[in-house]
């Protein structure tokens, strides 16, 4: 080859080289987020997606799940994001642009795999310290809320803003699976699984026994950014299936043992959950202009 080719030929490859990485540059810049302002919370809103009208943010700081005959508080804040297209009944959830949907918060199981608690009597310093001593030993369990299926692109998750502020049927519909962790169950030990879902259709108004509400509405000066604070989502009425795969290779004698001290399978009627805090909707073309 002659000096005069071999330099065509470096030149070709040097070329070639920028233009794929101008590509990748501008690939990643498309593929990020960056709202400014008000419109910052709503940085994971898949605004990629030309037809997404609005932006979801909802932050759940209060609110329980009971299950069987354990009784899980959310001591640890839950976040669900992500943004929608469509309206009423034809809504659409998409993921949030990371896949970070709702947001793997684990909270502890009061008195762990044994059940122990303090009892109510005791003075409530003393509850504490022998609720943290069950809980950060091995029998302590960490229960974690899950998207059962798709989180990232079109999910299976149901949402009626109407339903919402009328304060009837589904507002959040959940399919959810409940991941249990601890040095005896490992680390594959769920209630539920992306193909059979533990199915929680939250309303704001009446389900059972439990009451809830849209919370308090409030709106930016632009009416882009709706704010319902204060707010709970309740259901009383989803079932729960047995738990699989806890403890590994031991499963067989673990899973037995689980579904006795949880009471798995426990009907639909018998659980009930409640998520207590703050929903905000912006408009995507709004947030898309802040960039």
């Amino acid at each position: 080859m002659t000096l005069s080719k071999h330099r065509g030929m470096r030149t070709l490859a040097a070329s070639v080289c920028a233009v794929l990485g101008t590509l990748v540059f501008a690939v990643s810049a498309m593929g990020a987020n960056h709202p400014k302002g008000e419109y910052a919370p709503f940085a994971e809103c898949p605004l990629a997606r030309p037809t997404i009208t609005d932006c979801v943010l909802s932050v759940s700081n209060g609110g329980f799940f009971q299950i069987g005959k354990k009784n899980v508080p959310l001591v640890n804040p839950v976040t669900l994001q992500g943004g929608f297209e469509g309206e009423g009944a034809g809504i659409k959830f998409y993921g949030a642009e990371s896949g970070n949907t709702l947001s793997k918060t684990p909270q502890p199981v009061p008195g762990g795999l044994l059940g122990i608690t303090a009892p109510t009597w005791w003075p409530k310093s003393i509850q504490n310290w022998f609720n943290n001593l069950i809980n950060e030993g091995f029998t302590g369990v960490n229960a974690t809320v899950e998207i059962a299926g798709p989180t990232k692109g079109l999910t299976n998750i149901k949402l009626s803003t109407e339903n919402l502020i009328e304060e009837k049927g589904t507002a959040l519909g959940l399919p959810a699976k409940i991941h249990l962790e601890n040095g005896i169950l490992g680390s594959s030990c769920y209630i539920g699984s992306d193909s059979s879902p533990v199915q929680i259709n939250f309303t704001s108004g009446t389900d059972g026994k439990l009451k809830g509400n849209a919370g308090a509405f409030s709106a930016n000066p632009s009416f882009t950014i709706l704010t319902f604070s204060g707010g709970k989502l309740v259901n009383n009425s989803f079932a729960a299936p047995t738990v699989n795969g806890c403890g590994g290779i031991f499963s067989f004698l673990i899973n037995p043992l689980v579904n006795e001290i949880i009471g798995l399978p426990a009907a639909a009627g018998t659980n009930s959950a409640a998520l207590e805090g703050s929903i905000k909707d912006a408009n995507a073309e709004a947030t898309r202009a802040s960039e």
